[in-house]
């Protein structure tokens, strides 16, 4: 039985865009991988993420990952002592290449901090508002509605989730768990379908002393299953820029092996071609092994 993996590729930042998206289309492209590129759309604020000291375990995670090397000292100013330079209309040439290269695409985020670190206390009508920056940016560079989000950080609500009902989602992916599936919070079933990340990231990896850069690959390659879908997030600022190395190892054996690579868009329309089969779960909220503080996760 053939070992399915589709690739979900999240661009966090200005440089990511500029610099890491054309080295991923170009080894996806190499290696015959398809895969959803879901873009930051607004302004690059990742300086602000400097609030976080406070979060339990971020300065772990820092220290483990070489923050400076990944994203480079002027991002990590973005938004505080440097102006946020606007995503969207810096690279629009870049973004809709993505697409006319037949890569998915969709949304990340309009303001990936605000998102990320401020989400779960924003009202309805906020969390409406941010993503409609997002939809409206969307529409701009690609001339159509964004079929699919998946937001920064695993940060999902049951006001994000009926904001993804409002848009017609095709499907979300804000989660880490095992299939796909409807997302229930707080009782309410939400009628989005919910691809989750099974694997582990690169950054939760990355700096550990049981997986130094040369295992990496091949611990990721060992967590694929045959028994079901196989969904591995990547990052432009780090598979597509200081880990390309890491990233293009883990393709080429996945080569060697036969991997299946599918595109999550027909995996959405194929599991609501028969909807009745899709279990419903809960969305909580969780610990992932490697990141710092909760995500959304899938539960019972």
């Amino acid at each position: 039985m053939a070992i399915q993996l589709a690739l979900k590729i999240d661009v966090d930042t200005d440089r990511g865009t500029r610099l890491g998206v054309g080295n991923l289309v170009a080894d996806c492209r190499e290696f015959g991988a398809s895969g959803c590129f879901l873009f930051s759309l607004g302004p690059d604020n990742t300086g602000k993420a400097i609030k976080r000291i406070f979060r339990p375990g971020f300065f772990s995670k820092i220290s483990r990952t070489s923050i400076v090397e990944l994203y480079g000292v002027r991002t990590l100013l973005n938004g505080t002592l440097l102006p946020a330079p606007h995503v969207g209309r810096r690279n629009e040439a870049a973004i809709r290449a993505v697409g006319a290269a037949g890569f998915e695409v969709g949304i990340h985020c309009h303001d990936h901090i605000r998102w990320q670190d401020h989400l779960h206390g924003m009202t309805l009508e906020e969390v409406r508002a941010e993503f409609a920056k997002a939809r409206a940016e969307f529409r701009r560079i690609f001339g159509r509605e964004a079929p699919t989000a998946g937001a920064p950080g695993w940060q999902s609500s049951a006001s994000s989730r009926a904001i993804y009902d409002e848009a017609g989602l095709l499907y979300g992916s804000d989660s880490r768990g095992r299939t796909p599936f409807f997302p229930r919070i707080g009782g309410k079933i939400f009628a989005t379908l919910e691809i989750p990340t099974t694997l582990p990231t690169l950054d939760e990896l990355m700096g550990r002393p049981e997986f130094p850069d040369a295992k990496i690959a091949a611990h990721l390659f060992s967590q694929l299953k045959t028994e079901a879908l196989n969904v591995f997030t990547l990052h432009a600022e780090i598979e597509g820029m200081a880990r390309r190395a890491i990233f293009r190892e883990f393709l080429e054996r996945c080569r060697s092996a036969s991997v299946e690579f599918v595109r999550l868009d027909e995996v959405a329309r194929a599991c609501l071609g028969h909807r009745e089969t899709i279990p419903v779960c809960d969305l909580v909220q969780g610990q992932v092994d490697g990141r710092s503080g909760t995500l959304a996760v899938q539960g019972s």
